[in-house]
């Protein structure tokens, strides 16, 4: 099933149309794995009405590589290709095929193509520079290996000053979620988007017709499912010493989210914690938080950052699934028992939060908050947490918004907490002593709101926002 994607499938149709700097273009295309990429670049060739070539290089020596590259430009099977013992060989008898006319060629996971062969880059950037950029052609360069295929646009790379566009293809948006389960109802579908985000190729491995408990046991956690050996899977493909990395994630998603308590957790020094970290940030499978209220000089030299699991199934299996695995086969309604008691408040403190926080970018592009949010986060310290925040330090406006992922409505109690109590202690927090700020007030809510509740927040001008508000404007 391909959903959305309309701006991705703009940008590269504007590929077709440049003429800056000439008809001929070479594009970055890269992300994460299962994210869509390769069905996006085919499903974009194929509406295009131009002839194409689409090649995967996989794990082989790179004369295979080669044959079967030849092979699919020449549409034949690659023991009838012709043998090329290097890359600039190829290229100059490519030219021949691919040259004189508009026409599309697709270069999929690059990295495993550059890593059998470390001159395969260098004879494409000549390729390009003496055949192609003069031409009609367009190139895709295209790869899972995020922080390999961001170095092709350093200036130690080959292809430096030659790649044309890029796009960094990003997991599909809530909204994409009613296409895929169109008989779901807005809490379902916040709680899928909480277990497995947006990775279409997770959202099509879940059954429409399932609900979503269903969907765990039967699915998720079937015997032999890839969704049980995803982590470790991605894992291996990217790194070396997978075992520390995974001692690592299990660390974050335990709940360890300092550096000291992932290195207790993780059994591993903290100078070494801070090398895993690191790769982990690059393949955008953690990411490091700092609370938005900071400004650029504190985040600059601020310690104080959690780290977090950036990808929702991670967040989920390490949470929810991981801690079950010792035990050999796997208790389902043991896990099954634990997330009906635990899943809603993971929820609340994942997706729910993330959702409230787009929510309000959303209403600020659109001009209907009081002010315009330079930045959108949460904001905690010793003092005080807040779920959600949004700020404007040049126009001294500050939004403060609590989330409630629970079956009862929201109180007065939660209005008068956060605006009696916690306003005053994240005031002191970000005390800069330039004057006031100009407060304004946010409660959501997936069940709604007690009237008290409501009287409260009029009082003061704040939004009440419930799951069909969020749904409607982010669906």
């Amino acid at each position: 099933m391909f959903v959305d994607r309309q701006q991705e499938l703009a940008f590269l149709n504007s590929m077709l149309t440049r003429k800056r700097p000439g008809p001929a273009q070479l594009v970055l295309m890269y992300g994460r794995r299962r994210v869509g990429k390769s069905e996006l670049l085919l499903h974009w060739v194929e509406q295009s009405g131009l002839e194409y070539t689409y090649w995967e290089a996989v794990k082989e020596n790179a004369n295979q590589q080669r044959a079967h590259f030849f092979g699919k430009l020449l549409n034949v099977p690659a023991t009838a290709a012709p043998v090329y013992r290097s890359w600039t060989d190829l290229w100059d008898a490519a030219a021949s095929q691919l040259l004189g006319k508009r026409r599309i060629l697709i270069l999929d996971e690059l990295p495993y193509a550059a890593n059998a062969d470390s001159a395969m880059l260098s004879a494409l950037q000549n390729a390009w520079d003496q055949h192609f950029q003069k031409s009609e052609i367009v190139i895709a360069l295209c790869g899972s290996h995020v922080h390999t295929m961001e170095t092709l646009l350093s200036k130690q790379s080959p292809l430096f000053g030659r790649i044309t566009a890029q796009w960094h293809l990003e997991p599909l948006p809530f909204s994409s979620l009613t296409e895929f389960f169109p008989k779901w109802d807005p809490a379902e579908r916040v709680a899928a988007y909480a277990i497995i985000g947006g990775i279409p190729a997770y959202l099509n491995w879940l059954d429409p017709d399932l609900d979503l408990i269903s969907n765990i046991r039967n699915v998720i956690m079937s015997p032999g499912s890839t969704f049980m050996a995803e982590p470790a899977f991605l894992l291996y493909d990217e790194v070396r010493e997978p075992a520390s990395y995974l001692s690592i994630l299990k660390a974050i998603g335990s709940g360890a989210h300092t550096l000291a308590e992932i290195s207790d957790r993780a059994f591993l020094p903290s100078t070494s914690v801070n090398f895993y970290l690191q790769t982990l940030q690059e393949l955008r499978l953690v990411e490091r938080r700092l609370p938005i209220t900071l400004d650029r000089e504190q985040r600059s030299r601020s310690r104080s950052g959690r780290y977090h699991l950036s990808d929702p199934y991670f967040r989920f299996y390490f949470h929810f699934l991981e801690p079950y695995l010792s035990a050999s086969p796997v208790d389902p309604d043991r896990v099954i028992d634990n997330m009906r008691q635990n899943l809603r408040g993971f929820i609340g403190s994942t997706a729910f939060e993330e959702l409230a926080r787009s929510w309000v970018i959303a209403q600020g592009k659109a001009g209907k908050l009081p002010f315009t949010p330079e930045s959108v986060g949460s904001h905690w310290s010793r003092r005080a947490q807040v779920d959600v925040v949004a700020i404007n330090r040049k126009t001294r406006d500050i939004l403060l918004g609590e989330c409630k992922w629970g079956e009862d409505t929201v109180s007065r109690e939660i209005a008068l907490d956060l605006i009696e109590n916690k306003t005053s202690l994240v005031l002191k927090d970000i005390w800069d002593g330039k004057g006031d700020w100009n407060v304004h007030y946010a409660l959501f809510a997936r069940r709604g709101f007690t009237q008290a509740a409501k009287n409260e927040m009029q009082r003061y001008g704040g939004y009440l926002v419930d799951l069909k508000m969020i749904d409607k404007t982010l669906g």
